[in-house]
């Protein structure tokens, strides 16, 4: 059963053809611009990555780069197609190379979609990865002088800063580790000495947290030490008086910047999916209007073009027998070639 098909007078495919050929090379800025785009997450994902545990993420960037540069391919050849097609003495040479360029263009272009899905489908894997690599550089907020952390605490620092946050929850991770380095404590004073042995892991814990926790906009001095002690400061109340410190953690607002950024992104590749399609759908067109061209004599007469020539099923079924052959054919292969290694080794 042939789908979706339409009849087109000549005039009706030199239009087709001219309307195409801009077309596609407005797909092929766009798919410069996902690529582009690719680069912009990906480059923001890096200056964050020591405070991210894993990288499953970058995933998206990393599809976005791959299918940016398969666009440009794509609707180069797409535009050359076009051009022949308002030679009809030219395109019967397209004729062998439509079919794969169809299901390389259509791999691409579905793949394309999936970034997009990815996009929006990523919070979790993204939140769980920012929760144990912000715990991680809470906690190695003091090793200053380890080799492979020593920027950790300038990096905490500038990220609770620039995203004025304060911890991974919220302010009060800081006191359930030791964030200030031995080498800045004074062993011989009392009060060193009596929180040390005030837990059983013999750490420093105090209820402050690091000045870059400091909300500039509160009208008060900072009070980034004694938190909790009401009697340490005056005319303050640490239950319910709003703090002069960030209240926000860290990971809700990088969970909130990276997720705004990735579904804008994710919002403008869907719009240029569309635009892929686009061109995918009416090149189809193009296609099999001007096969029914090719032998006539008379280039102008009016032909029909469709979509499929055969129903969903059947035609995919066409593209995935070739390969599940393929497959069939090296997995016996390499049942064979065990079978005639096993009496060999006997």
């Amino acid at each position: 059963m042939v789908v979706m098909k339409m009849k087109f007078p000549f005039e009706k495919r030199v239009k087709l053809a001219q309307g195409l050929w801009l077309l596609s090379w407005c797909a092929t800025v766009a798919g410069a611009t996902t690529f582009t785009l690719g680069c912009l997450l990906k480059t923001e994902l890096r200056r964050r990555a020591e405070v991210m545990d894993n990288s499953d993420v970058h995933i998206v960037p990393n599809t976005l780069m791959i299918v940016g540069l398969a666009s440009l391919g794509i609707n180069y050849f797409a535009s050359k197609i076009c051009q022949d097609a308002l030679d009809a003495g030219r395109f019967p040479r397209w004729k062998n190379f439509l079919k794969p360029y169809f299901a390389v263009s259509s791999f691409f272009t579905v793949l394309m979609l999936l970034a997009v899905i990815m996009s929006y489908a990523m919070k979790g894997s993204l939140e769980s990865s920012l929760k144990a690599g912000l715990r991680n550089g809470i906690r190695f907020y003091k090793d200053t002088d380890t080799p492979g952390r020593c920027f950790q605490k300038q990096n905490i620092d500038r990220l609770q800063m620039e995203f004025q946050c304060c911890g991974n929850n919220d302010f009060r991770d800081w006191f359930e580790v030791q964030w200030i380095s031995n080498r800045y404590l004074d062993f011989s004073s009392k009060e060193v000495k009596d929180r040390i042995k005030s837990n059983v892991d013999g750490r420093y814990l105090v209820d402050g947290v690091p000045f870059s926790c400091c909300n500039p906009s509160s009208p008060r001095p900072c009070i980034q030490y004694r938190l909790t002690n009401n009697s340490a400061h005056y005319n303050y109340d640490y239950q319910t008086e709003e703090l002069n410190i960030y209240l926000r953690g860290c990971r809700e607002a990088l969970l909130n910047y990276y997720m705004g950024l990735m579904n804008t992104i994710g919002a403008g590749v869907l719009s240029i999916f569309l635009l892929q399609g686009s061109v995918l759908v009416s090149l189809r067109f193009l296609q099999t209007a001007m096969e029914a061209v090719a032998g006539n004599e008379n280039t102008e007469i009016e032909t029909e073009g469709y979509l499929l020539e055969k129903g969903v099923k059947e035609t995919a079924m066409e593209f995935l027998n070739p390969v599940l052959t393929f497959l069939l054919l090296k997995n016996q292969v390499q049942e064979g070639t065990s079978e005639e290694a096993g009496p060999a080794a006997t």
